[in-house]
């Protein structure tokens, strides 16, 4: 199982930028494809972006797409996600995960706490 802390949300207004990292623990970080999720109350959490174990791939929602950038340090252990020309509607709690294509990994272990992304108009 691997153990996954989310930091770097915060309060930006549309068309600004944010940086989210997912530090991992455990030496298996680097045998997982990884992705990143957000979820609003009332709502399914819902996919957003994902890399291959390489990091030589990588996959966006439409949503996101042209805006949004992942990437991964292996010496760090981390994941990241780049999120420029920020808008209202990316406002959610965003949290990582091992992943299956666009899926989390089913036992991967818990979720973490997330990390809170706030846009305002």
């Amino acid at each position: 199982q691997v153990q996954l802390v989310e930091s770097g949300g915060g309060l930006v207004q549309a068309g600004g930028s944010l940086r989210l990292s997912c530090a991992a623990s455990g030496r298996t970080f680097s045998l997982y494809s990884m992705g990143w999720f957000r979820q609003v109350p009332g709502k399914e959490r819902e996919f957003v972006a994902a890399i291959s174990r390489s990091g030589a791939n990588t996959y966006y929602a439409e949503s996101v797409k042209g805006r949004f950038a992942i990437s991964r340090d292996y010496t760090k252990n981390t994941v990241y996600l780049q999120m420029d020309a920020l808008k209202p509607e990316d406002t959610a709690v965003y949290y990582c995960a091992p992943v299956t294509g666009t899926r989390s990994l089913p036992g991967f272990g818990s979720w973490g706490l997330g990390t809170q992304v706030t846009v305002s108009a």
